[in-house]
């Protein structure tokens, strides 16, 4: 399991549609905290990598400086003090080329975007990670935080970095992590040491569920009442998996990371292929029962629960939409056609399934067949 450089090469399209989930969720997460009046943010980035690959496209410190730039007024108008800290180390290197790298990429933007130099309060780490995520933690613990964790190697995915996560509420994660990392040493007593699965369990499937399996198995490491909340979205790289395992424990933050997988994939929200195989099952079968495609399946389970007064109201049915990883308006869609079809009735033109009436507005809707 030795160490890698990821920067060897210019990004190729896995590498860059995680850098776009990454910026996705930065442009739907300040806004959030500006506009709410959020006296101080912070978003850590601990492997940040050189600021630009070697065909100078952005990497993920640019692409949150770029974020920031965008909400520059409401900014400055609401007051808010940003903090940023990125942080990018060789291991074994005597000099530190990346993180000159990354220091010359921000100072440039910096001097050309001098709005964004007054809003923020960036400071720029050579360190190991084991070390620095100790050191930051407090302040991570402090002020609502965004926390990119873009690893390179197991011990980083290390279950004690996640579970001490897990207790801070005002803090979103995304993990960036290898399925062949679990594929060919979880099983070793050195993998086992950072993060202990049951890889015979995560092999019983396709080696492109390894992250819904991963998923999985953190979920049953988490407090029994736990609010945290944790969804994979896999990439796939020539023949092999690589995936995004994002965490929060507010309905809003789940809602808006819910929002880009779905609409960076309409078929399935949760990974940049057809993992399912979703169109195969939309082809009508000339023998047998016709397979279920992931959302039609969730609306049929929605619909069951309907009738079978499982689910009765609205805040029931965005709290099961959460859970199975849809959006509101795959279950409105599933509540107006049996609105139509007389099966259930309520009094509204909406099904009301976002969290803006459930968790804002607090707007109740019963469901009565």
């Amino acid at each position: 399991m030795a160490y890698k450089d990821l920067h060897e090469n210019p990004f190729d399209e896995s590498t860059i549609a995680k850098l776009e989930i990454f910026e996705d969720y930065a442009q739907a997460w300040i806004p959030t905290f500006v506009m709410n009046g959020a006296e101080t943010i912070c978003i850590f980035d601990f492997f940040s990598g050189t600021g630009y690959d070697k065909n100078n496209v952005e990497g993920s410190p640019i692409r949150i400086l770029k974020k920031i730039k965008e909400q520059i007024g409401n900014i400055f108008q609401k007051k808010v003090k940003i903090k940023v800290y990125f942080n990018e180390w060789e291991p074994n290197k005597k000099v530190q080329n990346k993180f000159q790298l990354l220091e010359k990429a921000c100072i440039d933007f910096l001097n050309e975007n001098k709005d964004v130099a007054r809003a923020i309060d960036l400071k720029i780490f050579n360190e190991n990670f084991e070390t620095l995520f100790l050191k930051l933690l407090p302040f991570i613990k402090l002020y609502p935080s965004l926390v990119y964790l873009d690893q390179n190697g197991i011990k980083f995915l290390s279950e004690k970095y996640f579970l001490e996560l897990e207790k801070i509420k005002q803090t979103d994660f995304l993990y960036f992590v290898s399925a062949g990392y679990f594929w060919r040493f979880g099983d070793s007593n050195e993998f086992k040491s950072h993060f202990d699965i049951d890889i015979t369990e995560a092999k019983k499937d396709p080696y492109k569920f390894i992250h819904r399996k991963v998923i999985e198995q953190m979920r049953k490491k988490l407090p029994l009442k736990t609010q945290l909340k944790l969804y994979p979205f896999s990439l796939k790289k020539g023949s092999n998996i690589h995936g995004i395992i994002f965490g929060a424990s507010h309905p809003r933050a789940v809602d808006k990371f819910l929002s880009i997988a779905w609409k960076r994939n309409e078929v399935n929200g949760q990974a940049n292929f057809d993992i399912d195989d979703d169109a195969k099952k939309d082809q009508l079968l000339l023998f047998g029962e016709q397979k279920l495609t992931k959302k039609n399946e969730f609306k049929q389970n929605v619909r069951n629960k309907i009738l079978n007064k499982e689910i009765k109201n609205n805040f029931e049915l965005l709290d099961y939409t959460f859970e199975e990883g849809h959006i509101g308006n795959h279950a409105a869609e599933c509540l107006k056609e049996m609105k139509k079809n007389g099966e259930v009735i309520y009094d509204s033109t909406s099904p009301l399934v976002t969290y803006d009436n459930v968790y804002k507005l607090k707007k109740k809707l019963e469901y009565k067949l």
